[in-house]
């Protein structure tokens, strides 16, 4: 199993690059980064500098929207560093959360996202695609190779990554849901004529490596609870359209929301949000790591067999550089 490290670009920039380098010195393979450019600095000119200062490290948003930039805007941008620093990028995309709320638009349609994701490799990679209904290729593109990821969670966006998708993104590390999941992703990818097994899995989710105490275990779930609080904005969003009781979404994933009041994109992915308060210490338990060295390495276990291929740390928290050390050490070579 891979192992992926999630910052946010808050500055100073320089200190996320160090935390990539150091990452990619402890066996990490992917660095990402949110891309949500009114909360946070923009990510595409950090990864310059984290390609620049590391030789195998493959980085890319986790994930970026087809509403925030024009297509052929976000295509240039990754095929301009992998022309720079070899093929070391990778998509990661989705109908767009906290970009484009912030920003007073809704989320796209996931006609639009399918769309978006053909466009966008077409171009990268060097073939003419349709944008918004004119023929463009960048003229300029040598060898370039871009894997589209889509992050999803709903039954007609999982038959989307299934059916054109390189890649699957999947914010929460409960091993049951998981397996739910891929095997819908997996089925869709089956029913498109496509080998299942070549749709990249990877999970993403807060961990938090504690002493073993309860002590330590409540500060860790304090620290990480806002992670149920933007999974259930995505939940709400599955509430909305199919109901809390369909059978179409599992009732572990939306039974949790029934408490939720709003929420305020001014704390999103930070550990002092105070829009999380509904959720419970078990959906922390479920959709993160946290816990001792041993405990991550077993979850992480049950989440390989489940088919994931990649975990991805969302370091989001008041121990960053302990949750990097920790797995860099002890993690990443139990489970590479």
């Amino acid at each position: 199993m891979d192992i992926g490290l999630v910052l946010q670009t808050d500055p100073p920039a320089d200190l996320l690059v160090e935390r990539m380098v150091r990452a990619e010195g402890y066996g990490f393979t992917h660095g990402w980064t949110f891309d949500s450019v009114v909360l946070w600095q923009e990510p595409f000119v950090v990864y310059s500098r984290i390609l620049e200062r590391t030789s195998g490290l493959v980085v890319g948003p986790m994930v970026t929207n087809p509403g925030t930039r024009a297509w052929e805007v976000t295509a240039s941008l990754f095929a301009t560093l992998n022309d720079m620093f070899g093929n070391r990028t990778v998509c990661g995309i989705g109908r767009g959360d906290s970009a484009m709320r912030v920003a007073g638009r809704r989320p796209a349609t996931l006609e639009r996202l399918s769309r978006a994701m053909r466009a966008i490799k077409d171009l990268a990679e060097g073939r003419e695609a349709d944008v918004e209904g004119a023929a463009l290729r960048l003229p300029w593109v040598r060898d370039g190779a871009l894997p589209v990821w889509m992050g999803a969670y709903g039954p007609r966006a999982l038959e989307l990554a299934g059916r054109q998708a390189d890649g699957f993104i999947l914010q929460l590390a409960d091993p049951y849901l998981t397996e739910w999941m891929v095997r819908a992703v997996r089925t869709a990818a089956a029913d498109a004529g496509r080998d299942p097994d070549a749709v990249t899995v990877c999970v993403a989710a807060p961990a938090y490596v504690t002493d073993g105490s309860e002590r330590g275990l409540a500060h860790a779930r304090e620290q990480c609870r806002w992670f149920g609080g933007m999974v259930g904005n995505h939940v709400a969003d599955l509430v909305a359209r199919y109901g809390d009781s369909s059978d179409a979404v599992p009732r572990e994933l939306t039974d949790y929301v029934r408490a939720r009041r709003g929420y305020d994109y001014s704390h999103h992915g930070r550990a002092d949000n105070p829009d999380t308060a509904f959720v419970p210490d078990g959906i922390v338990d479920r959709f993160c790591l946290v816990g001792p060295v041993e405990e991550h390495v077993e979850k992480l276990e049950r989440l390989r067999e489940a088919g994931v291929d990649q975990f991805a740390v969302y370091a989001m928290h008041d121990d960053v550089d302990g949750v990097i050390e920790a797995y860099g050490r002890h993690v990443v070579p139990a489970v590479s």
